[in-house]
């Protein structure tokens, strides 16, 4: 599904021009790429804030009616005041609908309250939560499905055991990645010790310590 945009033609570029738009209760924003000149467009600031709280706008085409003509694009990047958290600049990257794009999108766990591991006392490790795709802009899925309900301690789930909807491939090298792993506490509990393997281990280097000290004293006499 698409969203459509209306947006304005900017003449005058740079950070002057910019703040006297963003004045006008607009956004400044580019449409680039696809070997053709940017284009220096402006949104309706409030329509543009009502619109950037919907999830999944990274994946979606966007198709942007302007004077000179409509530009199909994607949402590269958008740039926020840093004390008003208001949006002061928008990047657009223009895209050719019939071939693929390379896109990140997130993962969602599923099932983490059954997984088999976990009940068993293991560690979700979570670290790589977003994977890169190639589709065409249509086929881009929001967000990618993992279950790990019969996950055991020990296991992967490496890039290759991703289920990816039909039309929709792995970036490169994305198949070797380790996105989910249910580590054991084995390795955790060895590294780290106890109360008591603390005391100990701290009694043994008071008496080594001790025992020094002795050596030395004795040396001194002789």
């Amino acid at each position: 599904m698409s969203i459509k945009l209306k947006a304005g033609i900017r003449n005058v570029v740079g950070k002057g021009a910019s703040r006297l738009v963003r004045r006008e209760k607009k956004v400044p924003a580019v449409i680039y790429g696809d070997k053709k000149s940017p284009v220096a467009i402006e949104l309706n600031a409030k329509e543009w804030v009502e619109l950037i709280r919907k999830p999944g706008l990274r994946t979606k085409l966007f198709e942007i009616e302007t004077p000179n003509g409509l530009e199909n694009a994607m949402l590269m990047d958008i740039q926020y005041h840093p004390v008003s958290d208001a949006p002061i600049h928008v990047d657009f990257k223009r895209i050719d609908v019939n071939k693929p794009v390379n896109v990140e999108v997130p993962l969602k766990l599923l099932n983490v309250e059954t997984s088999r591991g976990l009940k068993m006392g293991g560690a979700l490790n979570f670290a790589i939560r977003k994977v890169e795709i190639v589709a065409n802009i249509n086929k881009i899925p929001e967000k990618i499905d993992v279950d790990i309900s019969g996950l055991n301690i020990g296991d992967v789930v490496h890039g290759s055991d991703l289920k990816l909807p039909s039309g929709v491939e792995l970036g490169l090298r994305q198949d070797e990645l380790a996105f989910v792993v249910i580590a054991g506490k084995m390795a955790e509990e060895a590294e780290t010790p106890t109360a008591e393997e603390a005391a100990t281990d701290a009694s043994h280097a008071k008496d080594a310590k001790a025992d020094e000290s002795k050596s030395e004293d004795a040396k001194e006499e002789k």
